[in-house]
């Protein structure tokens, strides 16, 4: 019976759950038990059975007396940099070791009150920096994928949302919570086989988000299907006049109106982002395009010509958002405190064995490109080209509708293959850092697998609030690829 009810997806669970096939505790209880099965992937930095039971009785209540709300009696896990009210919210760092919030993120209290279990915080990059999910204080995650070639290797789930993907891979959770700054929910999904998508930029409340990037970063859900993951955001998102970058808009029933009937939907393949692939990312590209093609899409090929200055943008104005942002963990309101001989000295002690080698890096470089003299030359000329990627996204929607794109330039890699060279992991992210400096919503969704059987995916980017043209585009890819039946083909040796 566990490993039934662990093997469904969120809506599945939620069909059960109303047809009374199980309880929310039994469904609860199914995921604890696996939870403790795979402790060794470091999915969960603090677990919450006790406060997951006592949600899940309250869910069986309130769906035998027929007042379910959206996501009642299902067990999801959060990722930890939400702020969640009396329970320890660490975002990855020691710096927050000990820190209990006295308050509910926008986000995790919108999927209380449409009844969702917490399962525990899961672990990440220490405040979102990084693309394997080897930088956080509570020790790396480990992916539940493995090589054909190499089975006994220990891959990375990509990253900074490492902990939120496990857990949804390895069953552990039913959906989780991520976060994207540049890539954060869409790359780790890539690597582990699942829907990650990253919202319009506002269309999630921030409020209550450990923040690394206030201008980048998003909220949004990693799930096994398209359908958990409109579900997910349909819930997730909200107006939160407590949060100034939150959009004043209506949440469409995102899940009610999805439909693989994409007939004439214009997508559109930048060029710039054929360049360079492999030859594996090149046939999975092209079978995307066929897919996509087959169900009454056209197909046009585009230009975004500011693609190679993207990464270089994003990895200016993101150190500098992060340098401002973390400069209130002084040691002083709360946190970690080192003692020093003077105020000085306290602050250097308590940010030197507080932060990480990552996030210290990412605080050098945003604190020199914004101090006098370089501000100019390196900060303000990010800004500008960051509005001509704008324009840019501006321009090719004009003519199409959605893009189509690779989602990483590669599969996952083992832990022990890291680039020493902090630039090659930053390449981790070529295809989706546009997405968060334009503001856009992108999708990844699961499409193949690597000759080495692991899994490889596709990105669609739309313009701002067309989430729902996304959703409907992925479940033409999703229907079409049939992710699940390639796993279980390669699995079967057929």
């Amino acid at each position: 019976m566990t490993t039934t009810l662990t093997k469904l997806s969120l809506t599945q669970a939620r069909d059960g759950l109303l047809k009374k096939d199980f309880s929310a505790v039994e469904l609860t209880k199914a995921h604890l038990a696996v939870m403790d099965e795979k402790r060794t992937l470091n999915a969960y930095i603090t677990e919450t059975p006790e406060l997951a039971l006592e949600q899940a009785e309250a869910s069986d209540k309130r769906l035998a007396s027929g007042k379910a709300g959206a996501l009642e009696g299902l067990p999801i896990a959060i990722k930890d940099l939400y702020c969640t009210k009396g329970v320890r919210t660490t975002a990855a760092s020691k710096i927050l070791d000990d820190f209990i919030p006295p308050y509910e993120s926008t986000v995790t209290q919108n999927l209380w009150d449409a009844g969702a279990v917490m399962l525990g915080k899961v672990n990440m990059d220490e405040f979102a920096m990084g693309s394997a999910n080897i930088n956080s204080a509570y020790g790396a995650v480990i992916s539940p994928w493995r090589r054909s070639d190499a089975p006994t290797k220990d891959l990375v789930p990509g990253g900074s949302s490492g902990g939120s993907v496990a857990a949804v891979a390895a069953h552990m959770a039913l959906a989780a919570t991520a976060s994207d700054t540049g890539g954060s929910i869409r790359q780790p999904a890539a690597f582990c086989g699942l829907v990650g998508i990253k919202p319009t930029y506002g269309l999630c409340s921030r409020r209550g988000m450990v923040a690394f990037a206030s201008s980048l970063d998003q909220a949004g859900p990693v799930t096994r299907t398209v359908r958990d993951a409109a579900l997910m955001t349909q819930v997730m998102a909200s107006y939160d006049p407590w949060d100034s970058t939150s959009l004043n808009v209506e949440i469409p029933d995102y899940l009610g109106n999805i439909t693989s009937d994409i007939q004439k939907l214009r997508v559109g393949i930048p060029k710039e982002y054929r360049e360079n692939l492999s030859e594996e990312m090149s046939k999975l590209l092209q079978q995307g395009i066929d897919w996509l093609t087959a169900a009454g899409a056209t197909i046009h090929e585009v230009s975004l010509p500011t693609t190679p200055y993207a990464l270089p943008t994003y990895y200016v104005i993101a150190p500098a958002e992060a340098s401002s942002n973390l400069a209130k963990y002084d040691g002083l309101r709360y946190g970690l405190r080192i003692p020093g001989a003077t105020l000085d000295e306290m602050y250097e002690n308590t940010r030197r064995e507080g932060f990480g080698s990552e996030v210290r890096r990412r605080i050098l470089i945003g604190t020199y490109v914004l101090s006098a003299g370089y501000y100019d030359a390196y900060y303000l000329k990010a800004q500008k080209v960051r509005t001509l990627i704008s324009q840019d996204f501006d321009r090719v929607f004009s003519q199409v509708d959605v893009l189509l794109t690779p989602t990483t330039p590669t599969a996952a890699f083992g832990i022990d293959e890291k680039p020493a060279d902090p630039v090659t992991m930053y390449l981790n992210d070529i295809f989706t850092v546009t997405v968060n400096l334009a503001a856009l919503p992108g999708i990844s969704i699961p499409a193949g697998l690597s000759k080495t059987g692991l899994p490889l995916g596709l990105q669609l980017i739309g313009p701002k609030f067309s989430e729902q043209t996304l959703f409907n585009a992925s479940l033409a890819i999703e229907e079409a690829a049939g992710f699940e039946e390639q796993v279980n083909s390669l699995r079967k040796g057929t």
